[in-house]
């Protein structure tokens, strides 16, 4: 039995085996294969001693009673007892008294290893005295092992080069003092060399990495057949749909010569035959250039209109989107469906969009969608019916290849509407609102120079705003000049909180600017004046042409240049130079672009000749730099001179004019040359908008220290005056006619 109990007590030594590799971290397959090994040499050795407990448990304790004899001494315990209480326990499983009177005779013949193998077969029932019998047969199996040390370090020698060879290079120690008993379990311990470790990290990340591809794959198809990425975060479909038109070139208003040249397309579309006939080809593209809202993308709908073809309409800023190819397929797509639908019109709105020069840096999907453009425009002929209009504010920025002959060959220029156009364009929007029978307008239309289409629609719409709030019955001329004021000027500020002593400042600053324009004959007529804070500016002097001009005299641009001295000379004159406040900028800042603009470009210098002295500024030489400067500084001196003389002349003019503006608070042409004649203005109606309160402000007390303003009515020479406005630059003349300089 010697043999019998070493193999029962090595498997104490497995267990603890296990326990060591488990805290090392080794995988559970090295595990397994230490038990088997040690399971296999304690089986081997206790092979030629006794038949296998397999084999015992599978025969009747009766039958085995010879190898019992042979392997064992005689007990107290009879044979013919074990059999009777074996059967009575195997017919009654379920009854853990069987089992326990079973198991006592078996503990008292010796049977340890037999009880052992009965009870963890697990079919028989258990009690609490079943097992302390149970425990007992293990202590007894493991006392039997303590000579078969021999055993167990032959056994731990097998287990540790069978791990060993399966750890790649791995260090396995294993314990010689323990004798592989329950008292003394036997320790494995198994450390990966660092090439195994790397090996497994290696594994993982490949193996990583492989499904991460094959997801994404997945997932990109996915993405693609079923357009779900269009429905994420609100996106929707750019695809261009073909429409119908119901405008007509009636109305289009204040491009005679644009709609010119447009109808030989609508011929074409019409009767292509009539072209061809001898020879004659149409162009590809044509494309609308010009400044904002004069009207491009209504003449292309008037195209399409008058012939009854479908309009395909898409921006340059739809075609591309987050993703490398949209771009290209959707110029792709447009092409395909307009040649399905010819004779059609497609109209790609802000070209530039897509359509810029090309550049090395530019990214590649960028290019892939002019490429695609470049490409559709030579793959059909004229004869396919479908014609491309473009539009755009900055040809200048195209790509060549877009613009040779072939594609975009046909440039019409859309500009702004002149004085006649301007009158054309309000008659038709007057049309749709109810108005005044007074309403002129071919007076708004003198007033408003340089005005586009838009911008004039936006001044009939909110001069209809105006009326309706008023709860008016009509648009009057009133309502129309207090909606181009504020497109002019800006809106009112009226709650803005302004001292008196700044608003009698300000009305001295703009007085001069009116005064020296009233006074100078080459300068753009006088329109309004005002103190009243608006947008920006805590007030401004507006002067409008009477006609549209082109190009400006010498003599036109010094009168410029004295208007914008004219503010600072007069507050120089009332409140002495020391208090001069920085209101004056923004007019320093005009005229000094004047200057340099007569001086650089326009070659009204003697000094320096009719020379372009602006293009190439950077590779100029010092000296003549500081010639250019000097003759800059000459040309706004000699302004700020005849400012100061016409003022000087007309001190009591002045002192008049900005007594009606600190009153009125805004002026027009003709009440400011009443108010220098000294004549009584007629009381104003007020003029804020409807829905902005009209706030009462109340004035702050000046400190004792400062001196009081001078007297409106005739005051002589400067007094004491506060500290500068808190605005600086903020008192301006609006929008400037004048040349921008760099």
């Amino acid at each position: 039995m010697a043999s019998r109990g070493a193999q029962i007590a090595l498997w104490p030594s497995a267990s603890s085996a296990l326990k060591q590799l488990s805290r090392r971290s080794v995988s559970s397959s090295t595990s397994s294969l230490v038990a088997s090994v040690l399971r296999t040499q304690s089986y081997s050795s206790s092979a030629s001693c006794r038949p296998s407990l397999s084999a015992i448990s599978r025969t009747p304790l009766s039958q085995i009673q010879s190898v019992s004899r042979q392997t064992r001494p005689a007990s107290s315990v009879s044979h013919n007892l074990l059999a009777s209480l074996e059967k009575t326990a195997n017919n009654n499983p379920q009854s853990a008294t069987a089992q326990n009177a079973f198991y006592s005779a078996l503990l008292r013949a010796g049977h340890h290893d037999i009880l052992v193998e009965r009870y963890d077969s697990g079919r028989y029932a258990t009690s609490p005295s079943v097992d302390n019998l149970y425990s007992r047969a293990i202590e007894k199996v493991g006392q039997s092992e303590s000579g078969s040390g021999a055993h167990s370090d032959e056994s731990a020698q097998a287990a540790g080069q069978a791990v060993a060879s399966t750890v790649r290079g791995g260090n396995v120690s294993v314990s010689r003092r323990g004798s592989g008993g329950k008292k003394e379990p036997l320790y494995v311990v198994v450390d990966e060399s660092l090439g195994a470790t790397i090996f497994k990290w290696v594994k993982f990340l490949m193996v990583f990495g492989v499904a991460c591809y094959l997801s994404l794959v997945v997932l990109t198809l996915f993405i693609d057949a079923t357009g779900v990425i269009k429905k994420v975060g609100g996106a929707q479909d750019n695809q261009a749909k073909p429409e119908m038109q119901k405008t007509r070139f009636s109305d289009v208003h204040g491009c005679d010569e644009a709609k010119e040249e447009l109808q030989e397309l609508v011929e074409f579309l019409k009767a292509p035959d009539k072209f061809s006939t001898l020879g004659g080809k149409l162009p590809k593209g044509v494309l609308l250039t010009g400044p904002p809202g004069t009207g491009k993308t209504l003449l292309a709908r008037a195209v399409a209109g008058e012939a009854g073809v479908p309009f395909f309409y898409m921006s340059g800023s739809e075609f591309d989107e987050v993703y490398v190819g949209v771009g290209a397929k959707r110029v792709r797509d447009l092409f395909t469906q307009a040649r399905g639908k010819s004779p059609a019109i497609i109209f790609i709105d802000e070209l530039d969009a897509i359509g810029s020069k090309r550049h090395e840096r530019d990214a590649a999907y960028a290019k892939q969608t002019l490429n695609q453009l470049l490409t559709e425009l030579d793959g059909f002929d004229q004869d396919t019916g479908v014609i491309i209009i473009g539009a755009t504010n900055f040809p200048q920025s195209l790509d060549k290849a877009l613009t040779r002959p072939g594609r975009f060959d046909r440039n019409v220029v859309v500009g702004l509407p002149d004085v006649r156009g301007r009158i054309s364009i309000l008659n038709h929007h007057l049309k749709n609102i109810r108005i005044d029978g007074e309403v002129d307008a071919s007076v708004l239309a003198r007033g408003t120079p340089g005005f586009s289409g838009a911008e004039l629609e936006n001044i009939v719409n909110q001069a209809a705003v105006r009326a309706s709030k008023n709860k008016a019955k009509r648009v009057t001329m009133d309502d129309l000049t207090w909606a181009k004021d504020k497109v002019l000027m800006g809106a009112e500020r009226r709650s803005a909180v302004i001292q008196q002593k700044d608003k009698v400042m300000t009305a001295y600053h703009e007085g001069g600017h009116a005064l020296v324009a009233m006074l100078t004959k080459e300068t753009t007529p006088l329109y309004k004046a005002t103190i009243m804070p608006r947008g920006h500016a805590l007030g401004l002097t507006q002067m409008l042409p009477e006609l549209d001009k082109v190009s400006e005299t010498r003599a036109e641009m010094m009168a410029q240049i004295d208007v914008c001295m004219g503010g600072k000379v007069a507050e120089e004159l009332i409140y002495g130079p020391d208090q001069v406040t920085t209101g004056a900028s923004s007019d320093i800042q005009s005229a000094t672009r004047i200057a340099y603009m007569m001086v650089t470009q326009a070659g009204m210098s003697e000094k320096l000749g009719n020379v372009d002295l602006n293009s190439d500024y950077s590779h100029l030489s010092s000296e003549t730099k500081q010639l250019i400067e000097s003759e800059v500084r000459r040309l706004v001196e000699e302004g700020r001179v005849r400012a100061t003389k016409l003022l000087n002349a007309n001190r009591e003019g002045l002192e008049r004019l900005a007594n009606a503006l600190v009153e009125y608070e805004t002026l027009s042409k003709e009440e400011m040359e009443a108010a220098v004649r000294g004549e009584k203005l007629s009381p104003k109606k007020p003029t804020a908008d409807p829905d902005v309160p009209v706030k009462n402000v109340p004035e702050f007390p000046l400190p004792p220290t400062f001196g009081v303003p001078p007297s409106i009515g005739g005051g002589s020479g400067p007094g004491g005056v506060p500290s500068p406005r808190p605005a600086p630059g903020g008192n301006e003349d609006g929008p400037s006619p004048y040349p921008t300089g760099p």
